[in-house]
């Protein structure tokens, strides 16, 4: 597939053609404008395109908010170029609006200069008075003048189109996205091939409804080079990635996929317990198109019950899974202590999102990092591992399976959705490239007593400290798991009180012990100066974006990103006495940089924002050059 190239339509109408390094386009409207098909399609095209790209989709918690309302903007925001791009973009150079409460809510994001199409037919009294213009049409009133606005009839377009299409009147007027991806897809030099063939699969058995949006689509891709209004199509070159074979992924595919590889590597059947909760309830829906695979997917009556479930897996030689969203691990705390205590192998993912409470569902947080360390009742200690791209999540993923059946321990895998909603392009890795995950069940005795060989279940591997897994029903080999604590070694039920702090200790040691699985922290940098920023989760795009521009203009920034927040890196205490100022920004209001005091006992600054949006690498930028200007 090969993308346009020349600078002439088939009507011989000549167009200017202007390259351009990166680009990014926000698309918003109503939730039932169909933005987010429309922002993953111009995704697909540009991945075809081998550009390198990130994307942020932002939505509405309510399923259908009354058409026309701010709170009912759906957007798709994507940022893509011939360069390395780390962030959705922080400012867009295209903003395609349906409506003018797509215009009201997301103005602001659009740089000065910046171009903005909208759909002039969505701009009627009433429509303004929903978004709150009252009264006052921002096309007429010189508002805009300091951005370019091309005025498009996406609807009458529409629907001069599709009026013999014999579809119905709301039907047509649905798929008008198609008109404005047709349209956006031209203006970019993308390629129409990937749409027209999603389309071409999505409604093979609705045909009517096939033709008519690939029809649209290259109507609005024809609109563009036979209309006077635009003059200039834009050309982004492929990037210069590194060699193999890429697709674009989504963070909830490849969490997914890691869940699947390890499953393979391990050779253990992947269980997955869930009850469904935004964002998490993505990673359901993919993981049940792998039963070929051999796995087992469970959509459970509640939180507990799926967490229940999947330690029952575990519990029964099976790599159990489970997932869900802030309110819902508060939920599975119980049971996530019982894995502790019975010190069975469990992933727990948690797709962070804005709370507390219900919140902001469909918005992304990093606000659960200390109810993963801290909630739950007594001295229960994990591993907890932390995705940073949408990419890494396969890694992470797949670590988590490893650690947890390596060390007989449950780790907490967290995202957020901002992580498991975007994309980026993702260089699928060979076989070779995963760490072994060895699994051995304990299928003989492992002690004499008095003459008689015997199980103790609660015997550690040197190591690891990991005990023995045990199927249950293997012949002689009957032992005692649960809730009450248990004896060194024989597993027993004791009350004693040196038993109960030797074994809390033990337990807390063999979560420290997954530090000999941690490599060398890498720096994005150099390795001393006046500031090291220090990151965890979906922040690391940012951060590192913000670093290559404040190096550029001659500051002494570097950045390191945990992808194990417990137990962290042993040698973060060396790196941090190398630099001044250290930085710490999250999107709470200030979890990871407590840890790091507690630990570290250093004057670690935080930097927080709370508004359900990932960080801009300005604004990282613009606090470093504060916090150096006051030295």
């Amino acid at each position: 597939m090969s993308l346009p190239t020349s600078d002439e339509s088939s009507l011989g109408t000549k167009k200017a053609v202007q390259p351009l390094s990166e680009a990014t386009i926000l698309f918003a409207g109503d939730s039932g404008d169909g933005m987010q098909l429309t922002g993953s399609q111009f995704t697909l095209a540009t991945a075809f395109a081998q550009n390198d790209l990130a994307t942020l989709p932002d939505f509405p918690a309510e399923i259908r908010a009354p058409a026309g309302t701010t709170y009912g903007v759906s957007g798709y925001q994507l940022h893509f170029g011939s360069v390395n791009i780390r962030t959705p973009g922080d400012e867009v150079d295209l903003l395609v609006a349906m409506n003018p409460a797509a215009l009201q809510v997301n103005l602001h994001r659009v740089r000065r200069g910046g171009a903005i199409m909208v759909n002039v037919n969505a701009f009627t009294p009433k429509n303004l008075k929903l978004a709150g213009y009252d009264g006052v049409n921002p096309l007429e009133d010189h508002s805009l003048k300091d951005f370019r606005v091309f005025q498009v009839e996406l609807t009458k377009m529409t629907q001069e189109a599709l009026k013999d299409s014999g579809l119905d009147k709301n039907l047509i007027d649905r798929s008008k996205n198609m008109f404005a991806l047709g349209l956006a897809l031209w203006l970019y030099s993308r390629p129409i091939e990937p749409a027209e063939e999603w389309l071409k699969g999505k409604f093979a058995k609705k045909p009517e409804i096939r033709d008519a949006n690939i029809h649209l689509l290259k109507k609005g891709y024809h609109y563009g080079e036979t209309t006077e209004d635009f003059i200039v199509r834009y050309e982004v070159r492929p990037a210069q990635l590194e060699p193999g074979l890429y697709r674009a992924v989504r963070g909830a595919e490849a969490i997914a996929l890691g869940l699947v590889a390890a499953s393979e590597q391990s050779g253990l059947p992947l269980f997955y317990g869930s009850y469904p909760i935004t964002p998490a309830s993505d990673l359901l829906h993919e993981l049940s198109r792998y039963k070929n695979f051999g796995v087992m997917t469970f959509q459970a009556e509640d939180e507990i019950a799926a967490v229940g479930a999947a330690i029952g897996a575990s519990f029964g030689g099976v790599l159990g899974i489970c997932a869900t969203s802030g309110p819902g691990l508060a939920l599975k705390a119980e049971a996530i202590g019982l894995a502790v205590m019975t010190e069975l192998p469990m992933v727990v993912i948690n797709v962070q999102r804005g709370g507390p409470s219900t919140g902001l569902p469909t918005k992304t947080e990093q606000s659960d990092l200390l109810q993963s360390m801290y909630g739950r009742n007594g001295e229960a200690p994990l591993p907890i591992i932390a995705a940073s791209t949408p990419g890494n999540c396969f890694f992470a993923a797949y670590e988590a399976c490893r650690i947890a059946v390596k060390y007989m321990t449950p780790v907490i895998l967290l995202a957020d959705g901002y992580l498991v909603n975007g994309s980026e392009p993702w260089r699928i890795p060979s076989v070779d490239e995963l760490t072994p995950i060895d699994v051995s069940f304990t299928d003989k005795p492992n002690r004499t007593i008095d003459g008689e060989d015997v199980l103790l279940p609660y015997v550690r591997d040197e190591q690891t400290l990991a005990r023995p897994w045990v199927k249950p029903g293997t012949p002689g080999l009957e032992h005692r798991i649960g809730g009450l604590e248990k004896q060194h070694e024989t597993g027993n039920v004791s009350y004693d009180p040196d038993n109960h702090q030797f074994m809390t200790k033990l337990r807390a040691e063999k979560v420290e012990r997954v530090t000999q699985e941690i490599p060398p922290t890498d720096i994005h940098g150099d390795a001393e100066g006046d500031v090291l920023i220090v990151g965890w989760g979906s922040t690391r795009g940012a951060i590192e974006a913000a670093v290559d521009r404040l190096r550029e203009k001659g500051l002494a920034v570097s950045s390191i990103h945990l992808h194990f927040v417990n137990p962290m890196p042993p040698d973060l205490g060396e790196i941090f006495g190398r630099f001044e100022h250290l930085l710490v920004p999250e999107l709470n209001n200030g979890q990871l940089v407590r840890l790091l005091r507690d630990r570290f006992l250093l004057p670690f600054i935080p930097l927080n924002k709370i508004q359900g949006q990932p960080f801009k690498a300005s604004e990282i930028e613009d606090f470093i050059f504060s916090l150096v200007e006051k030295k």
